[in-house]
């Protein structure tokens, strides 16, 4: 049985802190000046987020900040509403710039211990994995935030679905320390972990094989019902594509060409590779074996192409399939 977890170590929840006991435990084992870096790295998160713990209440700041009456809120749900992306940085809290560092450190600590598990003398594959999960979900929490900050400083957006992504920032930011991504979005959760299972093999391009493995692996269907509709917009439909083959929407196009030039029914994905590579240096965005991690860079590429092509007004998606996703469902007053 593992020792409890220190006082300090508060931001963690049960699960997180015997992992992390257990995890420190075993490293030190094997290197015990590894085990008392990480143990130092440790207590530089846990300091962040005691620093975050002594903040006032993000209403408090926000509305004193702003002349209105405290505790409100209405202060900041109204500011992120009218503040363009590119200007944000500036005018979010305190607690909140603070908390999104914290995310990051936390981030790395995990992945600092489950590197220092691989490296060990006897390594323990179930704590390994455990630690691959944890990491996993601070990530997709870091990835749902950004994609809360998309809609809501969309300058085409509804003001009610702005307000609602709003409200949902308010919550990630006031009780930074106490939730995860399954608490406020399981949605975007189960969509994020059945893709980083799914392997494209292209083929005729239509996704059938990938939808299925998607379908097969999601624990929540909603993310895939949403874009079996019929009514689901053609420009979305290509968004999802992209989900789906880890490809720009103009490097689908340019394999539906080669295709057609040349009377092939399929593609194979090392054909598509080199297709699109020069000889297959050109890497896909399709979330690699590094897990979560990679599918935050697939879901980066993907919005700062959609943003290129709203700004120039080229064909395409205009935002990705998440944000599309989750845009559906905030209009609707849905909770994701």
């Amino acid at each position: 049985m593992s020792a409890p977890c220190a006082p300090s170590w508060f931001f963690f929840d049960r699960s997180e802190c015997e992992l992390v006991t257990a995890s420190l435990e075993a490293v030190e084992r094997d290197n015990p000046e590894q085990g008392a870096l990480l143990r130092v790295n440790l207590e530089i998160v846990a300091g962040a987020a005691e620093v975050i713990r002594k903040c006032p209440s993000i209403s408090r700041e926000s509305d004193a900040a702003n002349g209105r009456a405290p505790f409100s809120g209405e202060a900041l749900i109204d500011l992120l509403c009218r503040v363009p992306d590119y200007d944000l940085d500036l005018h979010i809290p305190t607690k909140a710039v603070l908390g999104q560092a914290f995310l990051i450190a936390k981030i790395n600590f995990l992945k600092a211990l489950g590197y220092a598990l691989d490296a060990g003398g006897s390594p323990n594959d179930a704590l390994r994995d455990r630690i691959v999960e944890e990491t996993g979900q601070s990530i997709y929490s870091k990835l749902a935030e950004e994609l809360f900050v998309s809609i809501v400083t969309d300058p085409a957006g509804r003001a009610d679905v702005k307000a609602s992504a709003a409200q949902f920032l308010f919550r990630i930011w006031e009780d930074r320390l106490e939730i995860e991504i399954d608490d406020f979005a399981p949605v975007l959760e189960s969509a994020w972990l059945a893709r980083n299972k799914v392997r494209p093999v292209m083929g005729t391009l239509l996704g059938t094989h990938e939808v299925f493995q998607l379908f097969r692996e999601a624990r929540d269907d909603r993310f895939l019902d949403y874009f079996g509709n019929d009514d689901v917009p053609e420009e979305q439909l290509l968004a999802f594509e992209e989900f789906l083959f880890g490809l720009s929407h103009e490097e689908i196009g340019e394999l539906r060409q080669y295709m057609l030039a040349h009377g092939a029914d399929v593609v194979s994905l090392d054909q598509a590779r080199a297709l699109l590579g020069g000889g297959g240096h050109r890497k896909s965005w399709a979330p690699g074996h590094d897990g979560a991690q990679a599918l935050y860079t697939s879901y980066k590429k993907r919005r700062v192409k959609a943003l290129y092509r709203a700004l120039t007004d080229v064909p395409g998606p205009k935002k990705t399939a998440e944000e599309y996703v989750m845009t559906a469902f905030l209009q609707r007053g849905s909770t994701p």
